[in-house]
């Protein structure tokens, strides 16, 4: 068996491919739901209500899908340039860090600015905090060939791990009552709210807009050029005269970045204090997301929504029924396998020898 390129991808293969991944998606979450001994209607129900029945719910996976836009276009930029990113998680703590560090330490150190330069400084030190986290495993991969998957993905486990000394020592509230958490940010510093009484904030509308940047700078700049060529080909591309080094530390700045100002925004959009479980697992996620998108910054948006709206129905539906909510993670992971080989199939035949 192997697989043979078509010589041109049909319009109803593009059609088919997305329709037949939804539906393998939700027989093998059928089955699963059977399994558990839930009928199956009354549970789809559930989830679909939990995550968008209503402004709540709707609200609710809004505000889980900010952080998850975020990581998802950290993630979709580096790929797009085959610089595999696996530590938005660390990148995203890192900028959390930075955020708390500028907006809530000022206090008693005699440092003092206005809000709207204070907010702007915040922001700045948080995506500087995610770029730099990354910039060494990108430069050790261009000059040394170094595989940044594990780079990446061990310093996730670094930063954590630092996290955790700081909230216990310098960067630990005295007034948490002995809670591992930061101190928290000026009341001026955090992100207003989008829909009154909900948590749906203005970090929403910014990581949306930033989605609508990048897809046109990948269209239209000529940095974007260069990261598509690169993720093309390398070693055609720095035969065409791409800057291969200077490109890949363009990525690795805007990957981090776009990680670290998710950071930003979980503190000043939701939590307000970093704490060790502030994410659960939004780095991770966002390579979910990114790939299916298909590595496409709007795509990312929708992406995240469906994601949220899972993992939040999820929660609602396994208080209503007994399901585990663990189902989610199931239903995202066969989403991500399901799309995948449908885009693989749409492309390629196979061939039986």
């Amino acid at each position: 068996m192997r697989l043979e390129r078509r010589p041109a991808v049909s319009p109803a293969a593009l059609v088919l491919a997305p329709l037949a991944a939804i539906g393998f998606t939700l027989i093998v979450s059928s089955l699963l739901v059977l399994w558990a001994g839930a009928p199956v209607g009354p549970t789809w129900a559930a989830l679909l209500r939990g995550g968008f029945g209503s402004v709540f719910a709707w609200s609710e996976t809004l505000t889980r899908a900010t952080p998850l836009v975020l990581t998802g276009l950290a993630v979709t930029v580096a790929f797009k340039a085959r610089l595999f990113n696996i530590g938005a998680e660390g990148q995203l703590y890192a900028g959390a860090l930075a955020a708390v560090t500028v907006g809530g330490l000022h206090g008693g150190t005699g440092f003092d600015a206005p809000p709207a330069a204070l907010f702007v400084l915040m922001l700045t030190a948080s995506a500087l905090a995610g770029a730099l986290l990354l910039l060494g495993p990108a430069l050790l991969k261009a000059r040394l060939g170094v595989d940044e998957v594990v780079t990446t993905l061990l310093l996730n486990f670094i930063v954590l791990l630092g996290v955790s000394a700081l909230l216990d020592g310098t960067l630990k509230d005295p007034a948490a009552m002995g809670w591992p958490q930061s101190v928290a940010l000026r009341e001026e510093l955090e992100l207003s709210k989008l829909v009154s009484g909900t948590r749906v904030h203005t970090g929403l509308v910014a990581a949306c807009a930033l989605a609508v940047a990048l897809w046109a700078g990948f269209k239209y700049s000529l940095p974007g050029f260069h990261i598509r060529a690169l993720g093309a080909n390398a070693r055609a591309a720095a035969f065409a005269g791409v800057p291969v080094t200077r490109t890949v530390v363009l990525v690795a700045m805007l990957s981090g970045a776009l990680a670290g100002l998710a950071g930003a925004v979980e503190v000043a959009g939701r939590a307000g204090y970093v704490t060790l479980d502030m994410s659960p697992g939004y780095g991770y996620t966002g390579i979910v997301i990114a790939m299916l998108a298909g590595l496409h910054p709007l795509g990312v948006v929708a992406a995240a929504v469906f994601v949220a709206g899972v993992l939040v129905g999820a929660d609602s539906m396994s208080r209503a029924i007994d399901v585990p909510s663990s189902i989610a993670d199931v239903i995202v992971a066969a989403a991500l396998i399901a799309v995948l080989v449908a885009a693989l199939l749409a492309q390629y035949r196979v061939r039986w020898k």
